[in-house]
């Protein structure tokens, strides 16, 4: 029969060098793995911090204040850009949707 010491210590050593492979692993490949999740309603409800209700989102989306995608019927969020909504407010992205709003309603005239 094995000593089960040792095999709780063979265990331990294998936790350590799996977490010691984390750590060396570039940042990039964790960061390429999380840019392309994509949530739900319901799931980015729960991930952004102030925990909106599902009218509240639906207003963002109806008044284009937060990135999103309509596919099927059905809102996605993704990730890496619900991140970067986050990091830079909600005000910067407002007025990047305005701008392009407005530059595509400037083209629009001087080619009708």
């Amino acid at each position: 029969m094995n000593n089960p010491f040792e095999i709780l210590n063979d265990r331990l050593s294998n936790i350590e060098n799996l977490l010691l492979d984390m750590k060396h692993s570039p940042k990039e490949a964790n960061i390429a793995s999380n840019a392309d999740v994509w949530f739900d309603l319901m799931e980015l409800c729960d991930y952004l911090p102030d925990k909106p209700k599902k009218p509240t989102v639906y207003t963002w989306v109806k008044l284009k204040t937060i990135p999103f995608h309509k596919g099927k019927k059905k809102l996605r969020f993704l990730k890496s850009e619900i991140d970067q909504w986050l990091k830079h407010g909600k005000s910067e992205f407002h007025i990047s949707v305005a701008t392009d709003q407005f530059l595509s309603n400037l083209k629009n005239k001087r080619n009708g």
